[in-house]
């Protein structure tokens, strides 16, 4: 296994909701013990703390929910991504979905940087295809996807450089998908595979196939995982727990092809709100997750107890 220079960043987003508790998401992580566990793999990690979002100017909105605190963590988050991508492996320790406003508009600008397609794989329950035109809830973590790939309607946020081309984005886990959203996804080339497809073919083809078109085009990936991809089961510290998530096994594999594979550049760990975890069940199932994308191997893993 190849050692990395991993940077934790951590990114207490909390206002891409109304639902409260993704702040304390990058501590558990550390509580956890994601930062030794990197280290006893061979990488080496530095910790580099948590970020605060940039002051902005602009006003409350009516609909929107924290416009104005969600805008400065797009710039905050952005600018460190693409500082951390040109000097290792970051990871980005969440914080809600909003989150990836800034760390995948950041990476993309360090991958155009760089002369490379940056893919990204997109675990969520939920596509986050909304526009702030198109949301009914207001809630702006529903709304990345549309915005690093390019869509209009975000005209209090900071332009995109680098759109990311939606058929260099594969999202894996989908079972909870508003109606404007699915529109909107069927106009575009995107590889998507819901759970009803995993359930009928399994995780490991598209995921291939996917891994496959980031290797032939010698691509930089960004992971995004959000906990609700994981049922609820296994996974509860989540706001937006969707019934008939991948399962610890299915989630172990993804993590496992990814490491197979090389591609891996950057990755999101987002939506643990630890308020709402049993005994801290959930945040260290993200840790394993995450040992097992960076190397760790079924034999290598703990065998934990809740009881």
């Amino acid at each position: 296994m190849t050692p990395h220079d991993i940077i934790l960043i951590g990114a207490p987003v909390d206002s891409g909701k109304d639902r409260k508790g993704c702040i304390m998401g990058p501590d558990a992580y550390r509580t956890a013990g994601l930062g030794d566990t990197l280290n006893d793999l061979g990488h080496r990690v530095t910790d580099l703390g948590n970020l605060v979002a940039e002051d902005t100017d602009i006003q409350d909105h009516d609909h929107l929910i924290a416009l104005p605190q969600t805008v400065g963590w797009t710039q905050t988050l952005n600018a460190a991504a693409k500082d951390a991508a040109a000097q290792g492996l970051p990871i980005f320790l969440g914080g809600d979905h909003s989150l990836a406003l800034g760390t995948v508009t950041g990476i993309a600008d360090h991958a155009a940087s760089i002369n490379k397609p940056l893919f990204v794989l997109w675990l969520d329950a939920h596509s986050d295809f909304h526009t702030p035109l198109t949301t009914d809830s207001g809630n702006l973590h529903g709304t990345p996807v549309a915005y690093f790939t390019g869509h209009d309607g975000f005209d209090a946020f900071p332009p995109v450089q680098n759109p990311v081309p939606t058929d260099q984005m594969c999202m894996i886990g989908l079972r909870s998908v508003d109606p404007a959203e699915h529109a909107a996804l069927a106009n575009t080339d995107m590889h998507i595979a819901d759970m009803r497809a995993i359930d009928e073919g399994g995780i490991r083809a598209p995921l291939a196939e996917f891994l496959d078109r980031v290797s032939a085009a010698d691509g930089l990936l960004h992971v995004s995982l959000d906990v609700d991809f994981l049922d609820p089961d296994i996974a509860p510290a989540v706001g937006t727990t969707v019934p008939g998530g991948a399962t610890l096994r299915e989630a172990h594999l993804v993590m496992e092809m990814l490491h197979d594979s090389g591609r891996v550049t950057s990755l999101d760990l987002v939506e643990l709100n630890p308020f709402m975890d049993e005994r801290g069940k959930t945040a260290s199932l993200m840790v394993d997750l995450t040992a097992s994308l960076m190397g760790r191997r079924v034999f290598d893993r703990p065998t934990r107890s809740f009881a």
